[in-house]
């Protein structure tokens, strides 16, 4: 279930012909494809796909797919995400880094071209591990031998730790010292007051349980470092087993590299919960020696980063329930599914406290 929007794809192909147009100075004869959308289409930010061809100032054809995302206009899956932000940092990324981003084009801010800022990238040829159903069900990870399998596995955990040796005076610009001292110290307060927002007031026993435990048990070391943040093998696109790009950056900020070490071990866990873990990925133990080896550090709060994680999580599942009242879903269904589903169950688990109670049907395999 995408993020709803106001216009429709035609709307959308002429006014970005215009706009283009005025990007490709001294092109002529431009030819558009018609827009498509990733059929798995993310929560948080609307994606349009499109091909393009064009004679360029010398008279050369020329042609390019790209990639525009649009910032979200209709519904808000993060409390603070900034667009923008997001932008400058693939830019950075894509020209100062060896991190595999997709080439970043323009950025724009103008809402009247599509009603929303938006920026545009190159297109990369890959396949990404689907979420729904999970790949350890379906999809080409599914359908890979047990060896494809652990060479993009062990490619990805590679690339993870690539990002984590990009030097963090490169992304200083993603602090936010008005939340805390250290990158980690302002993560955690702006789950404090997502986790505030998206309860919209209701009683959330695991997360609250799952807050104050955070707090108790809070490292001494707070690091601040570029933390991708929602790093998973779903937001990797893979080609021939190789990566070729790693995408979904919304929840990026500085802190800390195992902070995505959590997430990552969390959503893998997550993921295989209700299923079979596909044989080929490696375990928990050869993931995070392979990111020590690949960071050459050492993962010393593993088990406090992955509550972080499942309270992060949480806070996205409680939103994307919400994001069902615009779909005319009752809201006491809406609330059972925020409170209740597997994150929560696999966080009171991780906490050694009950769940809310069993599982729905619906989340059952």
């Amino acid at each position: 279930m995408p993020v709803p929007t106001g216009y429709d794809l035609q709307t959308a192909k002429d006014a970005l012909g215009s706009w283009l147009k005025g990007k490709l100075h001294g092109s002529r004869d431009l030819t558009m494809s018609e827009i498509t959308k990733p059929m798995s289409s993310g929560f948080s930010n609307e994606t349009l796909i499109l091909d393009l061809g064009w004679t360029d100032a010398s008279g050369a054809k020329q042609r390019d797919a790209l990639v525009v995302r649009l910032a979200p206009t209709s519904y808000q899956v993060f409390l603070d995400s900034d667009f923008e932000l997001q932008y400058r940092l693939l830019e950075v990324l894509d020209r100062h880094t060896e991190v595999p981003v997709p080439p970043m084009l323009w950025f724009e801010p103008d809402e009247a071209v599509l009603g929303a800022p938006f920026f545009v990238m190159r297109k990369v040829r890959g396949l990404a591990a689907p979420d729904h159903p999970s790949y350890n069900v379906s999809g080409w990870l599914a359908d890979a031998s047990p060896a494809q399998r652990h060479q993009a596995w062990q490619n990805a955990v590679c690339a993870l730790a690539q990002v984590h040796r990009v030097p963090t005076e490169l992304v200083q610009f993603l602090g936010k010292p008005d939340l805390g001292d250290t990158g980690l110290d302002q993560v955690l307060e702006s789950v404090r007051r997502a986790f505030v927002w998206a309860a919209q007031g209701g009683s959330y026993r695991v997360g609250e349980s799952a807050l104050a435990w955070l707090e108790s048990n809070m490292p001494a070391h707070r690091p601040t470092g570029l933390s991708w943040g929602d790093a998973r093998i779903g937001n990797i696109l893979f080609s021939d087993g190789n990566v070729s790009a790693i995408v979904d950056w919304e929840m990026a900020s500085l802190g800390g590299h195992e902070m995505d070490l959590g997430w990552w071990l969390f959503l893998d866990e997550f993921h295989s919960l209700l299923v079979p873990r596909l044989e080929g990925l490696g375990s928990r133990a050869e993931t995070i020696a392979l990111w020590e080896a690949g960071t050459n550090e050492r993962a010393q709060h593993l088990e406090w980063y992955e509550i972080l994680a499942g309270v992060r999580l949480a806070i996205v599942m409680m939103r994307i329930a919400q994001l069902s009242y615009t779909h005319g879903v009752d809201r006491s269904q809406v609330e059972d599914s925020a409170q209740n589903n597997p994150v929560v169950h696999l966080l009171a688990q991780k906490l050694d406290i009950a769940p809310p109670g069993p599982l729905p049907a619906g989340w059952r395999g």
